[in-house]
């Protein structure tokens, strides 16, 4: 089989490396933009991973259709840079199906596959179901896994009654039922804004690293990684191993904040070792701390980022700023589902269990903490809701370590007061919608922003705009209906026939 293949952007021939998703041919192409906001700006991928949904393209005449979700094929014709349109060119469905299974897992990264295997290890019927063209979650992109009927590229969109969930796929809809669920969904960067934010090659930095997985070409660009938390040492590393010129880090925490950290990570031998090794790693690379970004600039997409540093400002030319201040856990699902929320993440029993009974939740959805501590949450969410309570308390004791350590991640890494003041009035706050701070901060409260300007109500949902007003605004999401995300209208009223598994 050959190892690259070509199809056309815009009417122009682009050949990528076979794996490589939508969203790395469109940058192959040389496009600036990859649509039109609702006021003409231009806009490109941010997040990376389906949430921010400021990547969609027209593909063979399917309309918003995500480009970081989508595997490129032999032939395919994508057009990009067009302005939103109300038209929807929805793909055929067959109807929908019903499937029973004893436990379904939604997420397929660490936590939902570590979750997948433990139940499966009792003889538990098991479904795995993910957003993504392949599991592995943007940790493990594209890893194979047969421990499960998996389900990729399929989203949750509806939970239209208890022990059901209305699962949308590329080909059609699908009715799934369960006896237990566990919601393994992740987080989301969290994207603070700042004037020039919303030019393309303006990035998260989670966003850029799972981007150049995909097949986005960094060798040889500029790249500035900004925000707060080691990930972006880990972005930094990735990047510069993968041939982009890493000019800084800018990290907004205090010197003696990052130093306290590493000296507490004595009472995590491994991580101590992770540490050094990367930070070692990156001894050529600037790494400035009390620095953030102030504004980006360009045209068409990023040319340079201003930067500060206490008293200092200073600007620099860059392709891409990947900026992201920290993660924000992703509980949309659990809320429509009626599960208890506490301090912005899923609340939990020992058992991973939910406020609803048969419902448990793990790894970052419960908080953020790592990909260890999500591991062992997702084995005990997978023991436990099999029944295997005794396999689940075996792995209580490694969780609570793995939980010592997001403890002094949260407080080392805490975002400064400084942060609040980024955005001016006239700084678009939601992307999708084209709304300012200004008009947002005139509202009250999250719900009376959505009615009076549109804020949170676009494609994201408010996943983008919710995380930054949580921590410009103090403000909380109140409800979540379905859609979870947005679906087809025939994935919402079209006739239904439920054909057994």
């Amino acid at each position: 089989m050959p190892d690259s293949l070509t199809l056309r952007v815009n009417g122009r021939e682009v050949t990528v490396p076979r794996g490589s998703m939508v969203s790395a041919a469109v940058a192959l192409s040389g496009a600036a933009a990859f649509r039109r906001s609702v006021t003409g700006e231009p806009r490109g991928p941010l997040c990376g991973m389906g949430i921010c949904f400021e990547c969609r393209v027209t593909i063979d005449g399917r309309e918003h259709v995500r480009s970081c979700q989508e595997p490129c094929r032999a032939g395919m014709n994508v057009e990009v840079g067009q302005a939103d349109s109300a038209q929807n060119v929805s793909a055929s469905t067959n109807g929908a199906a019903q499937s029973r299974y004893d436990i379904v897992v939604v997420g397929a990264g660490p936590a939902g596959l570590a979750a997948t295997r433990c139940a499966r290890e009792t003889g538990a019927s098991v479904a795995l179901l993910d957003d993504n063209p392949a599991p592995g979650g943007q940790i493990w992109r594209a890893m194979v896994s047969n421990s499960a009927e998996a389900l990729i590229s399929s989203r949750v969109v509806a939970a239209p009654a208890p022990g059901h969930l209305t699962i949308e796929t590329a080909s059609g809809t699908l009715d799934l039922a369960y006896r237990c669920l566990i919601l393994a969904t992740g987080a989301r960067e969290r994207f603070l804004p700042f004037p020039g934010w919303t030019l393309p090659n303006v990035m998260g930095a989670g966003g850029l690293q799972a981007l150049a997985k995909s097949g986005l070409p960094i060798a040889g660009k500029n790249v500035i990684v900004a925000g707060s938390g080691p990930l972006l040492l880990a972005v930094a590393k990735y990047l510069r191993d993968h041939g982009a010129h890493v000019r800084l880090i800018a990290e907004q925490a205090s010197h003696p904040a990052v130093i306290g950290f590493a000296l507490r990570l004595a009472a995590h031998p491994q991580k101590l070792a992770q540490a050094i090794q990367l930070r070692a790693s990156l001894a050529i690379t600037r790494h400035l701390t009390s620095c953030w970004p102030v504004r980006a600039e360009g045209r068409e997409r990023l040319e340079a980022v201003t930067l500060r540093r206490r008293d200092l400002t200073w600007t620099e030319p860059c392709d891409y700023l990947a900026c992201g201040f920290g993660l924000v856990p992703n509980t949309e699902l659990a809320a429509l589902l009626g599960c208890r929320l506490a301090g912005g993440a899923v609340a939990i029993d020992e058992m991973q269990q939910t406020s609803v009974a048969g419902i448990y939740a793990a790894g970052e959805a419960t908080g953020i903490g790592g990909l260890e501590l999500s591991v062992v949450e997702g084995e005990i969410a997978g023991y436990a809701a099999a029944g295997s309570l005794a396999a689940a308390r075996a792995r209580f004791s490694a969780r609570q370590t793995h939980r010592h350590f997001a403890a002094l991640l949260d407080r080392a890494f805490a975002l400064r007061e400084g942060l609040r003041h980024l955005a001016g009035d006239d700084t678009l706050v939601c992307r999708c919608e084209d709304v300012t701070l200004g008009r947002v901060r005139a509202c009250t409260g999250w719900r009376e922003a959505k009615l009076h300007t549109r804020c949170g109500m676009g494609p994201c949902q408010g996943r983008v705009c919710g995380g930054a007003l949580e921590f410009l605004q103090g403000w909380h999401a109140d409800s979540t209906r379905p859609p979870v995300f947005p679906a087809r209208l025939n994935t919402l009223t079209g006739d239904r026939r439920n054909v057994s598994r």
